[in-house]
Formats: structure tokens, C-alpha cells, sequence
């Protein structure tokens, strides 16, 4: 049972090698610089909440619009 156990151990370890060796590799640098830049490139909150707001009373105002239209 020990072996098996120390297998299993070493099939991790070299497992979790590949998979640091792969993150930091140089063919992922340009993917990883990518991805460090996600928190940054989301829309301000308050910016995206103006513009829904305005896109909200767009559609309300189209809506009454085309009430009145059909009467």
C-alpha cells in the first residue's frame, strides 16, 4: 500500500510541476499580461449604471411614444 501512496505522491508532484512550468512558460506571457489587465478594463459601476438608467427611460419613453401612437 506504501507504493501505491508514494506513486500517487509522485503522479502530483509531476503533475504540479507540468502545471507551473506551463503557467510561466513564454508562450503564456502575452496571455497572462492579458489576463492581469481584466480587473482594469471593466466599466466604471457608476458609468455603467448612468448608461443603463438612460437606456431605461429610452425604453419607457419609446413605450409611451407608441402608446399614443395607437390611439
Amino acid at each position: 500500500m506504501s507504493m501505491l501512496n508514494g506513486i500517487a505522491t509522485l503522479v502530483a508532484l509531476l503533475t504540479f510541476i507540468g502545471i507551473v512550468w506551463w503557467a510561466y512558460s513564454r508562450g503564456r506571457s502575452k496571455a497572462n499580461r492579458d489576463a492581469s489587465m481584466l480587473p482594469f478594463a471593466q466599466p466604471d459601476e457608476a458609468e455603467q449604471a448612468a448608461r443603463e438608467e438612460a437606456e431605461e427611460k429610452a425604453g419607457e419613453a419609446e413605450k409611451k411614444k407608441q402608446g399614443e401612437s395607437h390611439e
